[in-house]
């Protein structure tokens, strides 16, 4: 069970942690070098996260036994080669296509991934560490900024996409040997269980879950995405970007572990509304120009993305009242819709305007509005009724 749960960790720091955000940090050099815009680089960006909205609609599809197994490995050579693939050409079309290419994989490497490694778990009776697969994506985060912070002005950005990529060939191939689905028949048993109709139609609160969710999305990927450039272009923070992103993936490592600890505690809806808040404080820190605030920004956010895409998945599950796996699709497509949505205008806004600083207000307003809509999920969730599905999850 230990190299399985190690293969899906490295699947998703493959996944999320390189394929999807390893251009944040490179994203500054190829801006240098090539003189790609912002507000292309927004376009860039928005193209990946179309990739994976598209792609996590298709995940949900594919059937368990030897399908799931060969779809999850397509992914991982995409996903491979899409990364290096960046360094081999200047050409914004060729850019476009690798990145929305890298976003379809990352969504089936990620769900697949995770559905894999979570039923061998089950399976082996080993629920209790599922909590540490998710750190895949702080180390995969991390991993990366430190990369680039290291070699970055040695190897130019080229060279951080090919050897990157060369890396994750080299640690995919344990996430191509120990991540596997066993026959259709194996997963019998447990789907029976969990393959409750449910009632045809959502709760109030679960559709304002879902609403908040994708705010969330369209608001944490403006700074998921121009993080590292945004602390580029001011000179008392210009020396901290890729060492910021480091420390974003450092403070997500344990993010998940974290704020399910405080969902306990405090409850499924006050916990996302609490890292709502911090999320939205740590998007609006770089505008202060301190190399302090930065790196606090830098942490609160790794802090809290995780830990949110957590806590929303587990009182999905618990509002779902027997349909969870339609629930965990319907929000991995709305967070993905999100993204898809959030880099585009804000990438405009920096062109027109030249600073960041609107793009971020923006941002931490929309994560702010997700958090006002969780407030009324939980009052919602609260008052005396017959959803008592509702009730037990806001008691957490």
């Amino acid at each position: 069970m230990v190299r399985v749960l190690i293969g899906g960790v490295l699947a998703l720091a493959i996944a999320m942690g390189v394929g999807r955000f390893a251009f944040t940090p490179i994203l500054p050099a190829m801006q240098a070098a090539t003189g790609l815009g912002t507000d292309a680089a927004g376009l860039l960006a928005s193209l990946n996260y179309l990739g994976y909205f598209l792609g996590a609609l298709g995940a949900g599809l594919v059937p368990h036994g030897a399908v799931r197994t060969a779809v999850f490995r397509t992914a991982l050579i995409a996903s491979v080669t899409s990364t290096a693939g960046m360094g081999f050409t200047e050409d914004m079309a060729a850019w476009a296509v690798l990145r929305f290419v890298s976003g379809l994989a990352s969504a089936g490497m990620f769900i697949l991934g995770i559905a894999m490694t979570l039923d061998a778990l089950a399976r082996a009776g080993r629920e209790s560490w599922t909590g540490w697969l998710y750190t895949g994506v702080g180390i995969g985060i991390a991993s990366s900024g430190l990369f680039v912070a290291l070699m970055g002005d040695r190897l130019g950005w080229r060279g951080d996409w090919l050897w990157l990529g060369l890396a994750c060939l080299g640690f995919g191939t344990l996430s191509w040997l120990w991540v596997t689905d066993p026959p259709r028949e194996a997963h019998h048993t447990a789907a029976a269980g969990t393959a409750g109709g449910g009632s045809p139609l959502p709760s109030a609160p679960l559709v304002l879950l879902t609403l908040a969710y994708f705010l969330e999305g369209a608001g944490y990927i403006v700074t998921g995405t121009f993080l590292v450039a945004i602390l580029k272009t001011m000179p008392e923070t210009a020396q901290l970007g890729a060492a910021a992103w480091m420390v974003t993936g450092l403070a997500a490592m344990p993010s998940g572990i974290v704020w399910a600890a405080a969902g306990r505690k405090l409850g499924l809806w006050r916990a996302l509304i609490l890292a709502h808040v911090v999320q939205a404080v740590g998007i609006l820190l770089p505008i202060t120009g301190s190399p302090a605030a930065a790196v606090v920004s830098a942490a609160l956010f790794g802090g809290t993305f995780i830990g949110i895409v957590t806590l929303s998945f587990t009182l999905g599950r618990q509002l779902s009242g027997g349909a969870s796996a339609r629930v965990i699709g319907a929000l991995t497509a709305v967070y993905g819709l999100g993204q898809i949505v959030g880099p585009v205008p804000a990438g405009l806004v920096v062109a027109r305007t030249g600073s960041f600083d609107s793009a971020l207000v923006g941002a931490a307003a929309v994560v702010l509005a997700s958090a006002a809509l969780l407030a009324a999920g939980a009052w919602m969730a609260g008052r005396p009724g017959p959803a008592t599905v509702a009730l037990d999850a806001r008691r957490g």
